[in-house]
């Protein structure tokens, strides 16, 4: 019965497989969208009140910081939406190898970054 358990489980020492990475993030990314909701239906209310609101929120919107947070939150959704895609993959039980599970984790991360840098080029 004398098993080789950990000594410890310091989750800031354990190294996580990338397809382990990936799913984190598909939770953590969830969480902050969820969180960005009530900003974002705010910021959608106040832009459809009036015309000065509009032109307001549209001079917020023309600074650079803003438009890389917007940026942040686009890929956080395409994030979330490649991952979504490929857990309900996962869950008709294909590319749960190691190898295609890494495969697929690394094509969430180039497609979620290519449709944000597409569509962030059309943004700025």
């Amino acid at each position: 019965m004398d098993k080789a358990r950990p000594m410890h489980l310091n989750l800031l020492q354990i190294r996580l497989p990338l397809p382990g990475v990936i799913s984190i993030m598909h939770r953590v990314s969830g969480a902050a969208l969820f969180l960005a909701l009530p900003l974002l239906l705010w910021w959608l209310q106040q832009s459809l009140l009036s015309s000065d609101t509009f032109t307001a929120f549209e001079a917020m919107f023309s600074q650079w910081f803003v438009k890389l947070l917007m940026i942040g939150l686009l890929w956080g959704y395409l994030h979330h939406l490649c991952a979504g895609i490929r857990h309900l993959v996962l869950d008709l039980d294909v590319g749960t190898e190691l190898a295609t599970a890494r495969l697929g984790s690394w094509l969430v991360l180039g497609i979620s970054l290519t449709l944000t840098v597409a569509a962030g080029a059309l943004l700025w």
